[in-house]
Formats: C-alpha cells, structure tokens, sequence
C-alpha cells in the first residue's frame, strides 16, 4: 500500500477518554474480535496507524490508536507526567475507560517502552505483545532521542519560534527513521510536525524528550514479560542492528518471536503497514 497522508483515521471513532490530568486522544477502528492498542513513538502520533488500524477493523478487530500524554490531540497537562511509567499507567486507565480488561498492545519506538511496562506492571492487561522498531534498553534513552538532543544544540531554543516550532529538531529523527526518502515527502513531514507548532510545541516536545530517562526501564525487565511476544523491525532500522533486535528476542522471558521486514527503515508503520498488519492478524492467530 502506497504511504496516505492526506487525512487521519478516516473510518474512526475518535475519542476523548479522561485519565487524570487530562484527557486522552483515541481513534477507534471497528466493532469486534480481540481488541488491539497500538501506541506510537516520539515525536508522532496515532496518525502513524492510519494505514494499520483499517485492515486491522476488515480483519473483525477492534484496533484503539491512541495519543500519548504530550502528542498529537491528547492534552498537555502543565502538571502532568510524561514518562514511560507515566505513560503506562495512563493507558492502564484508558483501557479501564473502555471497558477493555486485555489487548493485544502494539507499541513503536517510544510506544514499545510503554508496551513493556504495561505488560510487566499490568500483565493482566496484556494478551499479546507486539514491539515495534523497539529501542536498545541496554542504552536509553535511546539513538532517536539522542539524534533529537544533537539537533536542538544545533538549532537552539530560542531560534525555535513562529511557524518553524520543532521542525529543525523533528524533521531529522523523520527522515532518518525511513529507508526511502520517499516514504517521509514534505507534506508527511507537515503533518508530523503540526502538534509542535511555535515555541509552545518545541517546548513540549523538550519536555518528552527530558522525560525519558535511562533508569525508566532496563534490559532485565525483558525477562519478566510474561505475555506472548513479536519483536518486528525492518532490516535497515538505523538503531536496531540484527544483532541487537536478536539479542533483545532472546532476553524475553516466555515465547517470543523476530521477525525483520526487508527493505524497511524504523518508521515500520509508514514503509510496510500491510507487511505490519499481517503480521500482526497471524500473531493473534498463532500463524
């Protein structure tokens, strides 16, 4: 499927789902089936799902994308946590919102970390798991966040004002995230960008960036995830190396799985989501 940009989830439901200091942006894709969360990384949001959640909902699923805490159409509490255990429990309180009691929980990037402390702190919630271009949790926060941090000394906060917001700090981790520059054009690269919009955006993308922190989550914490387990990359991701994404499969405790999509950079979700969804459905099938 060619990348489409041009809308959000067309066919969704979007909900507002309150969960403490705010509320919560999700996008709800059909009626039935096993429910799937699919949580994405940093500097995005649950439009990254537009071509995934779709044959997910025609596959008889009911597929919740939603919005972290600091992204997209979620709120940005002045006072509120945006941390990978902070994260965490606020998705624990969305799905008790939605009446969902167990998902299988797709997490990319960022949303991978969240996914793993769901499933270790709330493993009641999580029937099956799914990361997505995980990052290195020997060495967090992470390469993306580390690109983020070189692009700000190179573009200081102060430059950072009107209509170019995060786009000097943004548009690097995007282009370098895809392995065919065409897959991220300029409009896509828009879209991304619009929630960090201004000084405002720049300073709540800083304030997501600070909060991950290496001691958040470490490599042990692998071993304990008790839920069924796909590791899925794309086999030039620029920060997970066969030998590391094969290093992190073998860390996890119960079954798991590798599965590397060729050609494919980080931003999996934007190159291959039929590739994704498949693999996906024949996850929570047992295929």
């Amino acid at each position: 499927m060619p990348p489409t940009f041009g809308a959000t989830l067309i066919d969704a439901d979007l909900l507002r789902v309150p969960v403490g200091p705010g509320a919560m942006h999700v996008a709800r894709s059909g009626h039935g089936g096993r429910p799937i969360l699919l949580v994405h990384g940093l500097g995005t949001s649950s439009f990254l799902w537009r071509n995934v959640a779709p044959p997910l909902a025609v596959a008889n699923h009911t597929a919740f994308a939603v919005d972290l805490f600091g992204h997209g159409e979620s709120d940005r509490p002045y006072d509120g946590e945006f941390g990978i255990a902070a994260q965490s429990e606020y998705l624990d309180r969305v799905l008790t919102a939605l009446r969902v009691p167990r998902a299988l929980v797709v997490g990319c990037d960022l949303g991978a970390l969240v996914a793993i402390r769901l499933a270790n702190d709330h493993p009641d919630r999580v029937e099956r798991l799914v990361l997505v271009s995980p990052p290195d949790l020997s060495d967090l926060p992470g390469d993306d966040v580390k690109l983020l941090q070189r692009s700000v000394r190179r573009a200081p906060l102060r430059q950072q004002t009107g209509v170019m917001g995060a786009a000097p700090i943004l548009r690097p981790l995007l282009e370098a995230s895809v392995a065919d520059a065409a897959a991220m054009p300029d409009a896509l690269v828009g879209r991304y960008l619009a929630p960090f919009v201004g000084r405002d955006g720049v300073e709540q993308l800083l304030t997501v960036m600070r909060s991950i922190r290496a001691q958040d989550l470490h490599e042990e914490e692998l071993r304990t995830i008790a839920a069924p387990t796909m590791i899925v990359a794309g086999d030039l991701d620029p920060w997970l190396p066969t030998d590391v994404a094969e290093r992190m499969t073998a860390a996890i405790g119960g079954e798991t799985r590798l599965e590397r999509i060729p050609g494919v950079g980080r931003l999996v979700p934007e190159e291959a989501a039929d590739e994704l969804a498949e693999l996906i459905l024949g996850f929570d099938e047992g295929r």
